[in-house]
């Protein structure tokens, strides 16, 4: 290193100091902000994550509330209570029972839980849409939880003025 030129050294030591830095860069710098970047990844994933979990908890606390009201509702149902039963007894209410063709039911198992699905299809025939109306509100506002499933609604073709009904209503009741 004593023989070389004042301009060779110059060039060794510039030649030295660009490999030291281009190690200093390469392995230090470069991985450093890689980390910073994986990092500022992660921390946007787990955050999308904890905003669907809040998301998900405020879809279970509702879904749990809506279940404790209507497992209250179910409760204050009339002990010995029955969908056919009820319906018939809206029927002779409302006016329309004499106009029931048929009333069909049954009642389908859950394969989790204590409750099943019991439905009753039924056909009114030669009622008014006034009637109709009063005997469907009455089955949907009742406390009791019951639902109409499906409605068909025809016009008589035999009198003027008056329609025939088909419609499906359900309910929970203890298996």
């Amino acid at each position: 290193m004593i023989k070389l030129s004042r301009r060779e050294k110059l060039a060794l030591l510039a030649a030295g100091g660009f490999v030291t830095l281009f190690i200093v860069i390469q392995f230090i710098v470069f991985p450093l902000f890689d980390k910073k970047a994986r990092l500022q990844r992660g921390i946007a994933v787990k955050t999308d994550a904890i905003v669907q979990m809040q998301r998900l908890q405020a879809e279970f606390d509702l879904l749990k509330a809506q279940t404790d009201q209507s497992k209250v509702r179910f409760d204050k149902r009339p002990q010995g209570f029955t969908l056919f039963s009820f319906l018939d007894q809206l029927a002779g209410q409302t006016g329309v029972k004499d106009n029931i063709a048929y009333m069909k039911p049954s009642k389908t198992a859950q394969k989790s839980g204590p409750f099943s699905i019991s439905s009753v299809e039924m056909k009114i025939q030669a009622v008014t849409l006034s009637q109709i109306t009063q005997y469907l509100h009455k089955v949907e506002t009742s406390p009791n939880m019951v639902t109409v499933k499906r409605l068909s609604i025809t016009k008589n073709e035999k009198q003027p003025g008056v329609v025939n009904a088909v419609l499906q209503v359900e309910t929970f009741e203890s298996s």
